[in-house]
């Protein structure tokens, strides 16, 4: 069992930055491949980014150049850097675990807003 809990959204300007973190619970963390989604209104989930446990990432192209995935395997904890904000950007997000057995997790998201 993995449980994944979200941190860092918020209401940010357009051109802002936020950074999100998502912890993971359990022994296994550097065992998944970890990724962040998300959901706007009115719209199907997203893939933002993903890093598998062997450090090969890849991301949308609507983030490319704005988005960085990041984990720290020590830390049980994946994070997203997000700069050059975007009104279209605002979106719950949601981080999600794959395991090695084929079982996937998600966490509850946290919601980012770009407004002025």
């Amino acid at each position: 069992q993995v449980q994944l809990v979200e941190s860092g959204g918020g209401l940010v300007q357009p051109g802002g930055s936020l950074r999100l973190s998502c912890a993971a619970s359990g022994s296994s963390f550097s065992y998944n491949d970890m990724g962040w989604y998300r959901q706007a209104p009115g719209r199907q989930r997203e893939l933002v980014a993903r890093i598998t446990r062997f450090g090969s990432i890849n991301c949308a192209d609507s983030v490319l150049g704005r988005f960085t995935i990041s984990r720290d395997n020590a830390k049980n904890t994946v994070y997203l850097q997000m700069n050059s904000l975007k009104p279209e950007d605002t979106a719950v997000y949601f981080c999600n675990a794959d395991t090695p057995f084929g079982v996937s997790y998600w966490g509850k998201g946290t919601l980012v807003t770009v407004s002025s």
